[in-house]
């Protein structure tokens, strides 16, 4: 009975893990074969660098899409990587334990709270900060930079706390038994030996940052140029899928579906290259 048991569960993990690869497949199939004739008909280098989104004009470049998801994801990296690891290796390693009590939930609640309340935060506080600063009407780059940052934020913090404490307790202890401080030992050993989930733990935040839409539409300006300034407005990949597929048919359909195989490459190029820089000893 148990050897059947056994073979039981064999089969049912085996069949989840096929049906999570036949819906990839599938994912990838359906993208693909949209896209690339839609590609193919705009010209591939006239959809990915032209520079002008006019569908009613039949012209669709896709570059200041591009560039904008690059630049937003690449500004919540610089906000939320830093502060994100920072806290974990508190979370982990220096924080109190009645302080954890309140960190830890108040990180988990900030996981489940939804992107369209994230917006509504970008508006009322952040936007109005950024109009006192810098002037202008608040909504662009710099502004959906830091709301994406505190938005990746709890991925980061949860899935590096959680490699931080599974590093054997030795490697720290030895360290301290050579001499080396508190803080050495916790930087220097055992951040190190957390590498590789620390580094899981920044590709979701980005596969996060750079697949948002919602928070993003309503702070970013949604201006389909490309930015030359910090508080200029832009349009993501994800945002001009978002904005239009509602109503749109024919080639413009598929040319939002092929902005869609970009994004998909994109990510799938953020992770390789993740993958590749955690492989490397």
């Amino acid at each position: 009975m148990r050897q059947f048991r056994e073979v039981f569960m064999k089969i049912v993990f085996l069949i989840s893990a096929c049906a999570s690869i036949l819906a990839i497949l599938l994912i990838c199939v359906f993208l693909f074969s949209n896209g690339i004739p839609a590609m193919a008909e705009i010209g591939f280098g006239d959809f990915l660098l032209g520079t002008t989104w006019k569908p009613l004009n039949d012209m669709y470049g896709i570059f200041p899409m591009i560039v904008g998801s690059l630049y937003v994801t690449a500004g919540a990296i610089i906000v939320g990587v830093p502060i994100g690891l920072l806290c974990a290796v508190f979370m982990a390693r220096f924080c109190p334990r009645k302080l954890y009590g309140i960190l830890k939930p108040a990180v988990d609640l900030m996981a489940g709270i939804p992107s369209i309340v994230y917006g509504f935060f970008g508006i009322l506080v952040i936007v109005p900060i950024v109009q006192d600063l810098f002037g202008g009407s608040g909504k662009g780059l710099l502004t959906a930079s830091v709301l994406l940052g505190i938005m990746i934020l709890p991925t980061i913090v949860g899935v590096c706390e959680t490699s931080l404490r599974s590093v054997p307790e030795q490697y720290y202890e030895g360290s301290l038994a050579l001499g080396a401080t508190h803080e050495r030992s916790v930087f220097c050993v055992v951040l190190p030996a957390a590498k590789s989930g620390v580094l899981a733990g920044i590709i979701l935040g980005v596969g996060r940052a750079i697949g948002e839409t919602m928070a993003v539409i309503m702070i970013a300006g949604n201006q389909a140029v490309i930015p030359t300034g910090l508080t200029d407005g832009l349009r993501t990949m994800t945002a001009n899928i978002v904005l239009e597929m509602g109503y749109a048919e024919g080639l413009h359909r598929e040319a939002l579906i092929a902005t869609g195989v970009v994004l998909f490459v994109f990510v799938l190029i953020i992770n390789l290259s993740f993958s590749a820089l955690k492989g490397k000893k």
